[in-house]
């Protein structure tokens, strides 16, 4: 054999792995992680779990997600970041109680229309893929809080997506995006989604400081009232949501102790 880089060998996830991996949350939920598992295909044997309420399948290597998805009619909330995937299944609509969908960090060119149809929706996170455009059913998400479009090659935003009721925090960074009137929303600051100081390091926390002088002078009428930072409050695909979960997940034994 000659000398040279081997072949990855492909992690099989058993139906008794699955269950090992099975938690309960604060607030009794059936949580399924294989997160970080090197999977690169999706596990069938986890159709015999589909009741559970939260699924987390990121940072491994899956490249697409199958129809079958939607026998997970419960799920809640579904974490699929930092994976290689290409094709997101029509059948993603199906899940009417999904309320956090996570698909960060992906090759997505982009996502099926049918996604409009998750009503109940609470944040997306479509950050860091391929995608030249959002589906214009994204704009009929009314329950949707937090959105993540940045690192994408969109030009522009769908009519009415940053007019949604409930939308309070969005991030188009890094995107060749205007608005429709012409505004760049970058410059909506009471509707963008900004990285804490304490996770920037100095070189970037200077610059933006200096940009936000020259955006609102001090002593202006316009300048926006700085908020207090509470850590450990979760961000889109950052370390703050892994913290988080750390703390919210308790295992069923524990779950019965108290």
């Amino acid at each position: 054999m000659a000398v040279g880089k081997k072949k990855a060998s492909k992690v099989k996830i058993t139906l008794k792995m699955a269950k090992s991996s099975l938690r309960l949350t604060a607030d009794g939920k059936r949580r399924l992680d294989l997160s970080k598992r090197g999977i690169d295909t999706f596990p069938k044997c986890i159709l015999k779990l589909a009741d559970v309420e939260e699924l987390d399948l990121s940072r491994n290597r899956l490249r697409k997600i199958p129809e079958s998805i939607e026998r997970f009619v419960n799920l809640r909330w579904l974490d699929l970041h930092s994976n290689q995937i290409e094709q997101l299944p029509d059948a993603i609509g199906k899940l009417q109680n999904l309320r956090h969908l996570n698909l960060c960090d992906n090759r997505l060119a982009r996502v099926p229309p049918e996604i409009g149809d998750l009503r109940d929706l609470r944040s997306l996170n479509l950050g860091m893929n391929l995608m030249e455009s959002v589906p214009s059913a994204v704009a009929g998400l009314t329950e949707l809080q937090e959105l993540g479009l940045f690192d994408n090659k969109l030009t522009q935003l769908p009519a009415g997506v940053t007019d949604l009721p409930n939308l309070s925090k969005v991030n188009t960074k890094r995107n060749p995006v205007t608005r429709r009137d012409g505004t760049d929303p970058a410059r909506l600051a009471e509707r963008l989604y900004l990285l804490n100081e304490n996770g920037m390091c100095a070189t970037c926390l200077k610059k933006c400081q200096e940009e936000r002088e020259k955006l609102y002078p001090r002593g202006s009428a316009d300048r926006p009232i700085r908020r207090p930072y509470f850590s450990g409050l979760s961000t889109p695909n950052s370390v703050a949501w892994e913290t988080q979960v750390v703390w919210r997940m308790k295992t069923p034994g524990q779950s019965k102790q108290r």
